[in-house]
């Protein structure tokens, strides 16, 4: 039962430029439009799903000390929306056009831990991103942003009584920026700006059940000496909002080959502020994105565990589904 009792849990960033949010500008509203309307490169809230499915694959029974482990996992998210593009002028409405949008991303991830101690595991994440935009056919093939995590249990595990987990988390941009990119040529495959964060997550074994939740909370550092075009200005700096996350959910073993997880996650973005050389700024709002995630753990032999997972967006700004599957990758190197 120890392998469910992080499904759900990790920290989510969320901030940059998510689809559908609303727009508001110093300057004039056409440009504003322009320079903030949404651009498949953009790194959007299917980072957050991919997040939830590495949750998925955590074990926060931590791991002994000296110990190492290594973990292999494979995500699809598909993004589907429609783009408006118009210009303003004189408060009259011009080239109004409504473009569609669908973009595929393929995660290849590869997590390691080690235990320091019992009770406290440090570990990395190195992710290798595959996205496409059939509408406007661009693809890109490169690293992700890579993340260092530590995991610290204060108290030992007793049976019947509650489990308290503290997480950290530090995200780096060696991902493809879509700060640096050519917009309308280009995708991005990370977000373009450090990130530290941290939270609780917290769970109880009712035999067959494991409930849980978490919270969370990232502060995003702002991205400057920027050279991007953006709606004919020179983007110089890009200051993205604080994020909070909160999950909650179950897991239930079926058998003792087959366990079922389903979690659900709400995270807010606060506002992000981009500026430009000529001094004028716009700002997009900050949102609330939701999803639901599902979990099927397979014992394939004594063992492996292979993870198989299927996430569903809530809301508007959600990837429309994300599939994923993940399992341990055995070296003698690495065995306790």
């Amino acid at each position: 039962m120890n392998r469910w009792l992080v499904r759900g849990f990790f920290l989510v960033s969320t901030a940059g430029l998510l689809p559908g949010m609303a727009l508001s500008q110093e300057g004039s509203v056409d440009q504003a439009r322009e320079a903030l309307s949404r651009q498949d490169g953009d790194e959007d809230s299917s980072r957050q799903l991919e997040e939830v499915f590495q949750a998925a694959e955590k074990n926060y029974s931590l791991q002994k000390k000296g110990t190492h482990s290594l973990n292999y996992s494979f995500d699809y998210s598909y993004t589907g929306d429609q783009r408006l593009d118009l210009a303003i002028t004189n408060g009259s409405v011009r080239n109004l056009d409504v473009v569609p949008s669908a973009t595929h991303s393929f995660t290849n991830s590869f997590s390691y831990d080690y235990g320091l101690l019992n009770n406290l595991t440090i570990g990395a994440r190195l992710p290798l991103v595959v996205k496409y935009d059939t509408e406007d056919e661009l693809n890109v093939y490169d690293m992700g942003d890579i993340s260092f995590t530590g995991r610290w249990q204060p108290f030992a595990y007793v049976p019947g009584k509650m489990s308290t987990t503290f997480f950290g988390t530090l995200s780096t941009k060696t991902g493809v920026s879509p700060y640096e990119i050519d917009i309308k040529e280009q995708l991005s495959t990370g977000s373009g700006y450090y990130s530290v964060g941290g939270g609780v997550s917290m769970s109880k074994v009712l035999d067959p059940v494991v409930v849980f939740g978490s919270l969370s909370a990232t502060y995003n550092i702002t991205a400057d000496d920027l050279e991007q075009v953006r709606g004919g200005r020179l983007l110089t700096e890009v200051e993205p909002g604080f994020g909070l996350s909160g999950s909650a959910g179950f897991a239930y073993s079926l058998s003792y080959d087959i366990s079922l997880s389903v979690s659900a996650q709400v995270s807010y973005s606060d506002e992000t502020i981009l500026t430009f050389s000529n001094g004028d700024q716009a700002a997009a709002q900050d949102q609330m994105t939701g999803f639901l995630s599902m979990s099927l753990g397979t014992r394939v032999s004594d063992m492996t565990i292979v993870n198989t997972s299927l996430g569903i967006g809530l809301t508007e700004d959600a990837p429309d589904f994300s599939l994923g599957v993940s399992l341990p990758i055995n070296f003698s190197g690495l065995k306790e």
